[in-house]
């Protein structure tokens, strides 16, 4: 359900954009970089926190970590991830494939400015052996998303 979802936004947000299903795991991003041949960085991970009662998802470089007093300086609160199942329950993705397309619900996302680094950046596509080549800027303006500097 999580691909097809993904595949759903983008025929009607983006037909441009094509879901790629691979022949293999790209649930990691060592995974996700050794399969489609692109840097570390260039794999957009979707961290799903939360900040309050809210959840959010925070879209960052595959080589970053975030920086927990940049994050509290900005959120008000420490970071807090959430646990496999409740990132399910509020993306409608599985880990390994969460990403900010398809979401079951509205979430607030945030990119980082890492992202910018790159000209075209691989956010997972809804599932574990799925991506989506975009340029961070299409990324942040399909979504909605603020950009913010956490990491």
């Amino acid at each position: 359900m999580s691909l097809q979802s993904v595949r759903a936004y983008f025929a009607h947000h983006a037909p441009d954009i094509e879901v790629v299903e691979l022949g293999t795991s790209t649930a990691t991003v060592a995974l996700a970089a050794e399969a489609l041949g692109v840097e570390h960085g260039q794999i957009a991970k979707t961290l799903s926190l939360r900040v309050g009662e809210e959840v959010i998802l925070l879209v960052t470089r595959g080589d970053a970590r975030l920086d927990n007093r940049k994050y509290k300086q900005h959120f008000g609160v420490k970071a807090r991830m959430l646990d496999a199942a409740q990132v399910e329950e509020a993306t409608g993705h599985p880990v390994g494939g969460v990403c900010p397309f398809g979401l079951v619900r509205p979430l607030s996302v945030y990119c980082d400015v890492s992202l910018k680094s790159f000209s075209v950046v691989f956010p997972a596509g809804g599932a574990p052996n799925a991506a989506v080549r975009i340029e961070p800027g299409h990324l942040a303006s399909l979504v909605g998303a603020q950009w913010v500097d956490v990491v």
